[in-house]
């Protein structure tokens, strides 16, 4: 089922020439050049790719949605909250497929109370809830007792 939304921002990018090619945003604030990395059949130029983009905006979003949730519950989350992305690419039957893990780092904050932070953040982030039923993610609290799988 779709969830209609009212957009309060939208973003505009164009990206030219594919994996070998350049993407910027229409305000200027984002230009990038793009280099397929080697193991995806590419020379591993010195440009960035869709992958590492989508990770840096996944972690980015999902430290939104954790203030949110912190903000909501009434926990102060850390300035140095930090989100290790990694987004993997692959082969699928039907072409290419995506997963991805997020390894959730909230210094200072309790383990259990770290985790349901965690877990409901998961279920307001945009990327997360573009992302389920659509591809493998992985949330990990990364924290004092070590990594836990929160949500999968």
């Amino acid at each position: 089922m779709t969830t209609l939304i009212t957009p309060v921002y939208t973003a505009h990018a164009t990206a030219t020439g594919g994996r070998e090619g350049t993407a910027s945003s229409n305000d200027g604030r984002l230009s990038v050049k793009l280099s397929t990395p080697a193991e995806l059949g590419g020379n591993n130029g010195d440009g960035t790719n869709p992958e590492q983009l989508f990770a840096a905006g996944y972690a980015a979003c999902f430290i939104g949605a954790v203030k949110f949730v912190g903000a909501q519950k009434k926990v102060a989350i850390p300035a140095d909250a930090s989100i290790n992305s990694s987004v993997g690419i692959g082969q699928t039957p039907a072409g290419f497929g995506l997963e991805v893990t997020l390894k959730v780092n909230l210094p200072g904050v309790a383990d259990e109370v770290a985790k349901a932070i965690i877990e409901a953040a998961h279920g307001v982030c945009p990327y997360s809830n573009a992302t389920r039923g659509n591809i493998k993610v992985t949330v990990i609290h990364n924290g004092e007792a070590g990594e836990t799988v929160v949500a999968e």
